[in-house]
C-alpha cells in the first residue's frame, strides 16, 4: 500500500484543476483496441483448433479436428457475450455426392454450436453467422 502526503493528494488535485478539471485514462499503444473471440473448448477433449475464419467484425467461427475420431468440429463464437441474438455455425463435407451440413441456430448470448462430422478423406466448408454478420471459408481436407 502506498501512503500519499496531503502535499503529494493536494498537488496532484492542483495538477487536475489546471487540466480543465478532467482526467481521461489511456490504453498504452499497444493494447488491442476491441476484443476477439477466442477458442472456448465447446469441442471437448482431443479436438485442437486447425483454422478460424472472423465473421465480421463481431466475433470468429472455429475449426477443430480431433485425429483420433477423425472428425471435424465447428463453434461459432462472439468477441463479447451479451444478449441474446441470431448465431449459427454450419460444417459440411465437401464429396462428389450430396452431403447434409450439420448446423446450430438460434438465439445466444456468446457461442453456437458446437456441430460435428466425420471428414477423414474430405475436405470442409464452414460458415458462421452472428447478426447479420457472416463468415465462411472451407479446406483442410485429409
Amino acid at each position: 500500500m502506498i501512503k500519499l502526503s496531503r502535499r503529494t493528494t493536494t498537488a496532484a488535485a492542483l495538477t487536475v484543476l489546471a487540466l480543465g478539471g478532467t482526467v481521461a485514462a489511456t490504453a498504452p499503444a499497444s493494447a488491442a483496441t476491441s476484443a476477439t473471440a477466442t477458442y472456448n473448448g465447446a469441442c471437448g477433449t482431443g479436438y485442437k483448433v486447425i483454422d478460424s475464419t472472423p465473421v465480421g467484425n463481431v466475433g470468429k467461427v472455429f475449426l477443430t479436428w480431433n485425429e483420433s475420431t477423425g472428425k471435424n468440429c465447428a463453434v461459432t463464437i462472439r468477441n463479447t457475450p451479451g444478449a441474446k441474438i441470431y448465431m449459427g455455425v454450419e460444417l459440411n463435407i465437401i464429396t462428389d455426392h450430396e452431403s447434409t451440413p450439420v448446423s446450430d441456430t438460434g438465439q445466444y448470448t456468446s457461442y453456437a454450436g458446437p456441430v460435428y462430422m466425420p471428414a477423414r478423406g474430405y475436405c470442409t466448408e464452414w460458415y458462421g453467422v452472428i447478426g447479420t454478420a457472416t463468415g465462411s471459408d472451407s479446406g483442410h481436407c485429409g
